[in-house]
């Protein structure tokens, strides 16, 4: 090591302006050394610390590990592989942190304390008799002047004495510090050296003594173990790159597969809509109504599971409940001025829900799933197929058909002659499959080229076939029950008055009227053609079945919309599947040509089972024929007695007595008065006990 430069401490006394000058050399250098090592400890000081933090996180990482296998992971909870793995990096990375313990505290011995020393004790020590020297020279150089301006022409004894007295006290003072301040000046260039050495000297031993005992722990057992894991953490890496580089394709495939359907209301022809699904799922605009004529729409997911509509809202954990859809009805719906909006009726009609799809698409698809749902298609083992083979079949029975435009041309009075058009036997009815079906050709049920009805016209605008407009009824509010104004119109002795909730679905004319299969063949040709043609939207009444008529009242304004009385009603038919559906025939006298009757087939969905309905009109028809019946006796009854007060009138004008003269006149009675009168009253008993 070369030599190290000293200031002498034999110019101390003299403090000439040489010693001065390398005082302050010694003094700068001082200074650079103080700044270095302040920087070198901060240096050390974080080694140490993070020497720390490592040794106390490591002994965190041990201790979580060992808690591994007490978590509760929603994914991947029962590893067994991988808690034990983890287990044995625990047991590991503990045996790891005692080193870096004893690591700790080697670098806090070796390497801090050294440089901790200098910087706290000789560095602040050459600051203090820096300070300390300082003050003896400005005290010394005060001292100095004082005595020089001692008087020469007036001299003090006493004055002169303290004068000098006090130079020989600085003098000395100034001296003996200075001697201090060079030996600590010439004392520092050892230490500083001693100073950054000797903290290295420490943190190398204390690393080199870590290794050590890092690699008596890695014995071949663990070597092997962790070639192992490395060799597992590859595979589960080539895995993860390969997964990813599927769904990184799988992604560009969806954005240029779905870049249409981010439209709210993509093309229904590129993305056609699915009839045949049991399950649906998406979100719906539902409406809640807040008041009397306010209502708000509440986003939410719905979802159909089994044979209910569940909905749930973004946050909650499960679903909960809205409507049982088994044996509901779903009809397309006007409510506020929003599009695409359905209203979903439940089974017995107590409860009925109005939801708003965000698409055509998903519009037709909720609907037509629902539809699926209630027929509990869902039940059956294979329910797309089976919903797949129902709606095909629909749509093969359909028989070709003129567009809509014809069909409104066709409904104009001028009459064409067309040559029959021979039509196909289809075996897939909506009703059955029955044998006089198929060998009955289709023509002579249904008239060729027939439009078909789907909305019900107002009878204001047009009258329907068969029905009875009565003078002041059309348009006018009227009580279901009959219990109006004026009651003689109404029937005012009706027996019974049954009301049903149904909806209606089309009607058509046909050419008879004998058999139910033309109900079936209607049946089947209106809901083909809704099907084709992605007619949803159904017309809400009540259907009330009084002793004369049947009626259809509109359930918002009570208005009757058709009247079909009930003589003109020759035929009936349910549905043999749904009973929910059911047609009649209604014959009347006028139609293409006034010279004969036609027939119109009106089918219906109903919320109960139409055999209800079927039973309470037969009811109300033998009603009528019991009351028709009376009526007739009544009215011989009332003939009887206005003979019998027209005869009392003669006699009474007479002044005569009903007996025999003797001129041989008699009263004779007619032969059916007579047997009306023996009735009496015993007769008028029977007829009404028999009503």
């Amino acid at each position: 090591m070369p030599g190290i430069d000293k200031l002498p401490i034999e110019e101390t006394l003299e403090d000439s302006p040489q010693t001065r000058s390398l005082l302050g050399v010694f003094e700068e250098d001082a200074a650079a050394i103080s700044s270095y090592i302040h920087q070198l400890y901060q240096a050390m000081r974080r080694i140490y610390d993070a020497q720390n933090e490592l040794s106390a996180a490591t002994h965190l990482t041990s201790k979580l590990l060992k808690e591994y296998e007490k978590q509760r992971f929603p994914l991947g909870g029962d590893d067994e592989v991988m808690s034990s793995t983890l287990q044995q990096f625990a047991k590991v990375i503990d045996e790891l942190s005692s080193c870096h313990a004893v690591l700790s505290t080697q670098l806090a011995d070796a390497m801090m304390f050294p440089i901790t020393q200098f910087k706290e004790r000789d560095l602040k020590e050459i600051l203090t008799l820096k300070e300390v020297f300082q003050i003896a020279s400005n005290d010394h150089d005060t001292a100095i002047n004082r005595y020089s301006r001692l008087s020469k022409r007036r001299e003090n004894e006493k004055v002169k004495y303290e004068v000098t007295e006090d130079v020989y006290t600085s003098k000395k003072k100034q001296h003996q510090t200075m001697m201090h301040y060079f030996c600590a000046l010439n004392t520092l260039q050892y230490k500083k050296k001693i100073a950054m050495l000797e903290p290295l000297l420490g943190y190398m031993q204390a690393q080199i003594s870590f290794f050590k005992m890092g690699s008596e722990n890695l014995t071949e057992q663990l070597e092997e173990f962790l070639t192992n894991i490395g060799t597992s953490v590859q595979n589960v890496r080539r895995e993860m790159d390969s997964e990813v580089e599927t769904m990184q394709q799988t992604i560009e495939d969806l954005e240029v597969a779905s870049d249409p359907l981010y439209l709210p209301d993509p093309d229904t022809t590129k993305f056609p809509v699915h009839r045949n699904l049991t399950r649906k799922a998406g979100y719906l605009n539902a409406r809640n109504k807040t008041g009397l004529v306010s209502s708000s729409w509440d986003r939410q997911f719905y979802f159909t599971q089994g044979g209910n509509l569940m909905s749930q809202a973004r946050g909650d954990v499960a679903g909960g409940l809205v409507m049982d859809i088994d044996n509901c009805s779903v009809m397309a719906v006007d409510c506020e001025d929003r599009r695409y909006c359905f209203q979903i009726t439940s089974f017995d009609g107590k409860k009925s829900s109005i939801l708003q799809a965000e698409s055509k698409k998903d519009y037709e698809e909720w609907i037509c799933t629902i539809n699926n749902i209630s027929k509990q298609i869902y039940l059956s083992e294979n329910p797309e197929e089976i919903a797949a083979r129902v709606n095909q079949s629909a749509l093969e029975a359909v028989t070709p058909s003129p567009s809509f435009q014809q069909r409104h041309e066709s409904m104009r009075p001028t009459i064409q002659s067309r040559p029959p058009t021979a039509r196909t036997n289809s075996s897939g009815s909506l009703g059955s499959e029955s044998a006089a079906l198929s060998a009955l050709s289709l023509d002579s049920l249904v008239a060729p080229d027939t439009p078909i009805q789907f909305d019900i016209i107002s009878p204001v605008s047009e009258d329907q076939p068969g029905q009875a407009k009565a003078s002041g009824q059309s348009g006018r509010r009227t009580n279901p029950f009959g219990d109006s104004g004026d009651k003689k119109s109404e029937t005012e002795d009706s027996i019974l008055h049954q009301l049903f909730i149904v909806r209606f679905l089309g009607s058509m004319e046909v050419k008879s009227d004998e058999s139910p299969d033309v109900v079936y063949e209607t049946m089947r040709q209106i809901l083909a053609a809704r099907a084709i043609h992605n007619i949803f939207r159904m017309t809400e009444s009540h259907l009330l079945v009084s002793c004369d008529c049947l009626k259809l009242i509109d359930p918002q304004t009570q208005v009757t919309r058709l009247r079909f009385p009930l003589p003109s009603i020759v035929l009936y038919a349910t549905h043999q599947e749904n009973k929910r559906l059911f047609g009649f025939v209604l014959r009347s006298s006028g139609g293409r040509a006034e010279s004969h009757t036609t027939s119109v087939c009106y089918i219906f969905e109903s919320n109960n089972e139409g055999e209800k309905d079927h039973r309470a009109s037969e009811k109300q028809k033998e009603i009528d024929k019991v009351k028709e019946k009376q009526q007739k006796e009544l009215s011989k009854q009332k003939q009887i007695e206005k003979d019998l007060e027209e005869q009392s009138r003669l006699i009474a004008a007479s002044s005569r007595p009903i007996q025999s003269s003797g001129e041989g006149q008699f009263v004779v009675l007619s032969s059916s008065q007579s047997e009306d009168s023996d009735l009496g009253e015993d007769g008028k008993k029977k007829r009404e006990s028999e009503a």
